[in-house]
């Protein structure tokens, strides 16, 4: 099981080959402000690091935006539209599943980033976070039909772009899908209790991600991603990430990127 001492022998690989690897945070579920949402923010203001903050549209309270409005290179991220199930009760959790018509979907994920503009227009971004991570691949090629340019899921992506030209039985304005790029590692133990997976599986994570991509194994230029979810990680789960946070940036040999440069948006 991996260790602090792993992760810098990863991380001076990367040096040796004169790389230096980017890194990202996604927090998701966000909706309205409180206690836990402010422990998110202060790790974000003292460690300097910018988090990408995924909100439900039709859950969200107006006041979230006054609550991270002083928070350094946050940004919002279209979470589904009311984080709802929509799959049949022997199939896995899904908003955005293959369980309704590609029509009503491709309109709830424009209504939702809409909305989401709406309600705060300096923070949000065009970039679709589906709830539990599931999405129908026949809707992510559309995407881009909603107002959607880019998508964030969990696990290696297979292309940051979909192919050039359009699969056939894509509409004939869908030329590529949406600019992809996804978490890998999850500090949450979603089925032991809910709690922190702990420091030595989080590390074989991100390690993991680093080496497959710095042996090719993986996309090279898709940014590892760091997956927190506020409203239920627990004490030791925030002092992993701070200390993660500090390691690294305390090191020339990795880089936390800002959520425009991860989704390669204008400045």
């Amino acid at each position: 099981m991996a260790d602090w001492t792993d992760l810098y022998r990863e991380l001076a690989h990367w040096a040796g080959a004169g790389r230096r690897p980017g890194l990202w945070w996604r927090d998701d579920d966000a909706v309205a402000p409180g206690p836990r949402l402010e422990t998110l923010t202060e790790l974000s203001k003292t460690s300097g690091v910018p988090v990408g903050l995924a909100v439900i549209p039709g859950r969200a309270k107006a006041d979230l935006g006054g609550a991270v409005a002083d928070v350094a290179g946050l940004k919002m991220l279209v979470h589904g539209w009311r984080h709802q199930n929509n799959a049949p009760a022997d199939q896995k959790k899904a908003e955005f599943g293959a369980h309704r018509p590609a029509q009503k979907m491709l309109d709830d994920a424009a209504n939702s980033r809409q909305s989401l503009a709406a309600l705060f227009p300096d923070l949000a971004l065009p970039v679709f976070v589906p709830p539990w991570n599931r999405v129908d691949e026949q809707l992510v090629a559309r995407l881009p039909l909603s107002g959607l340019t880019a998508l964030s899921r969990f696990g290696r992506r297979g292309a940051p772009h979909a192919p050039d030209g359009a699969p056939d039985d894509a509409p004939d304005d869908v030329l590529a899908g949406p600019l992809e790029c996804n978490c890998h590692l999850d500090l949450i133990d979603w089925r032991g209790g809910r709690g922190f997976i702990g420091r030595a599986r989080a590390l074989d994570s991100l390690i993991d991600h680093l080496q497959a991509r710095r042996s090719g194994h993986a996309d090279h230029d898709e940014t590892t991603g760091i997956l927190t979810h506020h409203d239920v990680m627990d004490r030791q789960s925030w002092d992993f990430l701070a200390e993660l946070f500090d390691r690294t940036q305390e090191s020339d040999s990795a880089h936390w990127l800002t959520i425009d440069e991860v989704f390669r948006l204008p400045q």
